[in-house]
């Protein structure tokens, strides 16, 4: 018998996250190495379980993400968007917890291009009088 599967798509800055739920006992794989591993710092540990937490479903599921772009810290957000997306395929009622937290909306903001005569997107060069 085929296992009960979600999937969410989950992007922020640069990094996009494809995260898979199947029910489980909460261990957290990204990129076929576990989370804490993967993850330098605590912090983005305790963001990507957010979700989870919020509509208490730590330990009821596995998490498998395929991540790629981006730096540490935009990989976490995608991944968070990305498990919030898939607990509302798992269970529509979690709509209103996870929009109440904000956890599904998709966070827009981007770097900045850099600009000609400038030495980053708004960095002009040191001036001096003389």
């Amino acid at each position: 018998m085929a296992q009960v599967q979600y999937y969410g798509t989950g992007r922020r800055k640069r990094s996009v996250a494809r995260v898979r739920l199947v029910p489980g006992n909460g261990t957290v794989t990204v990129n076929n190495v576990d989370s804490k591993e993967y993850f330098p710092y605590e912090t983005l540990r305790l963001i990507i379980n957010q979700p989870l937490e919020a509509t208490e479903n730590v330990g009821n599921y596995d998490v498998l993400v395929n991540v790629n772009g981006g730096g540490f810290t935009g990989q976490a957000g995608a991944i968070r968007h990305g498990i919030a997306r898939a607990l509302l395929e798992a269970d529509p009622e979690y709509r209103k917890v996870l929009k109440k937290e904000g956890l599904l909306t998709r966070d827009a903001r981007e770097k900045e291009r850099k600009k000609y005569g400038l030495k980053k997107a708004r960095r002009a060069p040191q001036f001096s009088k003389r």
